[in-house]
C-alpha cells in the first residue's frame, strides 16, 4: 500500500510538472566568419632573412624579434604554421607567419635570423626553399584547390 501511494505521488508530480520543450531562439548568434584556403599548399621559391633593420611592429601587431622562429609571407594567413625546407642542404624548421613580405621582387619568404641560422643560410643571405603549410589559424577551412579535380559521384565507372 505504501509503494502504491509513493508511486501515485511520483506520477502526480510528473504529470503536474511544467513541460520542458526546447524553444527556437528569437535571435541567432552570428558565427565567426571563415575563409577557405588551399589544402596542403606547397610552394618553392627564394627565401631571405631579415634582422635588426626590420625592427618594429609586424603585421600581426607584435614586435619583431629576430630570435623567434617566424616568417613573413605575402598571402598566407597570419599565425599559419609552415615547414620551411632548405633545398640546398635539406634542413627544415617549423615557422609561424606573423608578418607580410618580402618586399623584394622574386622572393617567396622572409624568415627571422634564428630561422635562417637553423636552415643554414645566414652567410649567403638567401636560399631556395620549399614551404609547406602545416596548419592554418582558427577560422580558416582548408579545401582542395579545385573541386573539379575530385571524382564525381554522379559519373558512372567505366
Amino acid at each position: 500500500m505504501r509503494n502504491l501511494m509513493i508511486g501515485c505521488a511520483v506520477a502526480a508530480v510528473v504529470f503536474l510538472s511544467a513541460k520542458s520543450e526546447a524553444h527556437v531562439p528569437t535571435r541567432y548568434v552570428n558565427a565567426a566568419p571563415v575563409s577557405i584556403v588551399p589544402l596542403n599548399l606547397r610552394e618553392v621559391g627564394l627565401a631571405s632573412w631579415y634582422g635588426l633593420e626590420s625592427a618594429g611592429t609586424t603585421a600581426s601587431g607584435e614586435p619583431y624579434d629576430l630570435n623567434q622562429l617566424t616568417a613573413a609571407h605575402r598571402t598566407l594567413p597570419l599565425n599559419s604554421r609552415i615547414r620551411v625546407t632548405n633545398l640546398k642542404n635539406g634542413r627544415s624548421v617549423m615557422l609561424r607567419i606573423n608578418d607580410r613580405g618580402p618586399n623584394v621582387r622574386g622572393r617567396l619568404l622572409d624568415v627571422s635570423r634564428a630561422a635562417a641560422e637553423r636552415l643554414g643560410f645566414v652567410n649567403s643571405g638567401k636560399t631556395r626553399v620549399q614551404v609547406t603549410v602545416m596548419r592554418y589559424p582558427k577560422g580558416y577551412i582548408a579545401q582542395p584547390r579545385s573541386l573539379s579535380l575530385l571524382p564525381s559521384c554522379a559519373a558512372p565507372n567505366e
